[in-house]
């Protein structure tokens, strides 16, 4: 006789079965194992999917917006960048206390429009802003950026109050 499959977010308890005995699956991870012959796979599939040639244009255009963010932050006299942008990173602070800093990036986080993830360079609390989407545009930078003003004005008024 099998028993029923209780199923709680990605994990399945499924009893019965070979034997009779339960097993729980997390179906969530399920992928190729990341041994070398298998990494060197996904970057064929990558290569095959994309050519030379787009794979070229695809970090290209990474990095074009990447500066475009760059740029966006450096107009705004409240924000700093924190270290040369790499690739796809932009690392920026709004000036002031760390404090603020890590209030800000709780604020974006929890608003969950966009994430960012924070390091710590130079005794500074830096916010980390990654462009890694295959889909992602110019206008979904101009909205982050937009995001992320309006919440550090939100900040920056409840610090004078």
């Amino acid at each position: 006789m099998e028993g029923p499959a209780i199923q709680d977010g990605p994990w399945q308890w499924e009893q019965g079965g070979l034997l009779g005995i339960g097993c729980l699956q997390e179906k969530q991870h399920w992928q190729i194992p990341l041994g070398r012959r298998f990494r060197s796979l996904k970057m064929w599939f990558v290569f095959r999917m994309y050519g030379v040639k787009g794979l070229q244009a695809y970090i290209r255009k990474h990095v074009q917006l990447s500066h475009e963010f760059e740029s966006l932050v450096l107009q705004d006299p409240r924000f700093e960048i924190c270290a040369e942008v790499t690739l796809g990173l932009v690392c920026f602070r709004l000036k002031g206390s760390n404090q603020v800093n890590e209030v800000l990036l709780q604020r974006i986080n929890s608003a969950k429009k966009i994430h960012l993830v924070p390091c710590h360079l130079r005794d500074k609390f830096v916010l980390r802003f990654a462009i890694c989407s295959r889909t992602v545009e110019s206008a979904h930078v101009q909205r982050a950026w937009e995001h992320i003003k309006e919440l550090a004005a939100d900040v920056l008024r409840a610090e004078k109050e």
